[in-house]
């Protein structure tokens, strides 16, 4: 099918065709130019891997990758591609190995991609005479694992295909690099869990969602009944300066049910005054230092994750995607090493607010997917994204859209030819 080329109504960011959405061949070079070239993807957390031979397969983009921590303790990252007939050898999530190895036809690799061996390189003698093998020149250096180059800051491990991108700092930006060493801030991680999920929606909706203040306490009844995420709450929103990452930071106030608080904000609907908790234990929310005032920071680094902390719950949310209308989406639930116990019973229980069933998340992926629905079935359309104007630019209120319009000022940017 020829697609034609998306036609957004003005040079601005505010209406975004839908066919951003739905289009296949607008999808392919978002993958080669977001997820393949000159950007950083999330991978993994180096504390999935404490071990020498652990390993965890992921994706970057639409490509299989495995993390890996060598016999020596570095972390590489390879491709989940074999050197010779191409076949996705690691089947498991997780695990450990003193090598690398395709079934197939038992090539095997270093925890690095070395290639190491090659069944017959050398051909089978047969009488007194030596059959087959590898040509005389075939040298091993040459047929290793694609290597990624890896990134390691604050226990997050980040990798690209592209070993020309700039440092992992400067993709970051410094605005948004001061939260993301305020959530990873040297302190030792310990996971705590997964939560996995397929939405049948577009991926960057997904990170729309998480640039999106104006949904949070309209949609999800959890956050404006017990305050958790409110429109009056203090809140600030920051971007890096080419609008692609943002950070929306939010200190929980007075205002909500527990308090008997009202407000213009009390009266939307999704508020509901006669909520009461069966098990008050989820509220039970214990201020720690290194929040530094904020009771909730959500980061997207663009393309890939979402680094969250809503109050004593902190985890990654890493975006696959898997063609134009699904994605993927994995939750790394984790706390720190030195927490107490009831700190790890405290994270695990808020941590029911979000994944899949989560008693907030779960409206997020629905929402998407009947977003997608529409898209496909008018992709000629457009979404409006004008709360709070036309233009993109950071603010100390969460009554506008501007992250969203800043995502794709840069979306268009790289997307053109």
């Amino acid at each position: 099918m020829n697609e034609q080329p998306i036609h957004w109504e003005t040079s601005g960011t505010s209406r975004i065709p839908f066919a951003v959405y739905t289009q296949e061949s607008n999808h392919k070079k978002e993958l080669d130019r977001f997820f393949y070239k000159a950007h950083w993807s999330y991978v993994g957390l180096a504390a999935e891997i404490p071990n020498a031979g652990d390993f965890k397969r992921t994706v970057i983009g639409e490509r299989s990758v495995i993390m890996t921590r060598s016999q020596e303790g570095q972390i590489h990252v390879v491709e989940n591609v074999c050197a010779h007939r191409g076949m996705a050898f690691c089947r498991e999530r997780h695990g450990n190995k003193k090598e690398l190895v395709c079934p197939y036809h038992q090539w095997s690799y270093a925890l690095d991609g070395k290639l190491q061996g090659v069944p017959f390189r050398r051909g089978v003698k047969q009488d007194g005479k030596v059959n087959g093998g590898m040509p005389a020149d075939f040298d091993p250096k040459d047929h290793g694992l694609t290597s990624l180059k890896v990134a390691v800051r604050g226990g997050v491990v980040f990798a690209s295909f592209d070993h020309s991108v700039e440092s992992l700092e400067d993709f970051m930006g410094s605005a948004i690099l001061q939260y993301f060493d305020r959530m990873f801030n040297g302190r030792q991680l310990k996971i705590l869990g997964y939560n996995r999920q397929r939405i049948p929606g577009n991926w960057k909706l997904m990170q729309e969602n998480i640039k999106d203040p104006y949904h949070p306490g309209l949609l999800h009844t959890w956050f404006v009944t017990f305050g958790l995420w409110r429109a009056d709450n203090k809140s600030e929103l920051r971007m890096d300066e080419h609008h692609r990452h943002a950070a929306m930071i939010s200190t929980r106030g007075s205002a909500g049910q527990a308090t008997g608080a009202a407000s213009d904000v009390t009266q939307v609907s999704s508020f509901k005054a006669s909520m009461a908790l069966h098990d008050p234990s989820f509220l039970d929310i214990v201020p720690e230092a290194w929040w530094g005032g904020p009771t909730a920071v959500m980061m997207t680094l663009f393309p890939s994750v979402i680094f969250q902390q809503q109050v004593n719950s902190v985890s990654t949310r890493h975006i696959q995607p898997d063609g134009h209308g699904a994605f993927d989406f994995v939750w790394t639930h984790f706390g720190f090493e030195d927490d107490t116990e009831d700190m790890t019973e405290r994270r695990l229980r808020q941590a029911n607010l979000f994944g899949p069933a989560g008693f907030v998340s779960a409206d997020d992926g629905e929402v998407i997917e009947l977003s997608q629905r529409a898209f496909e079935s008018k992709p000629e359309h457009r979404t409006l994204a004008e709360l709070g104007g036309r233009e993109v630019g950071e603010t100390d209120h969460m009554v506008t859209e501007t992250l969203i319009r800043g995502m794709y000022a840069y979306w268009r940017k790289v997307m053109k030819d």
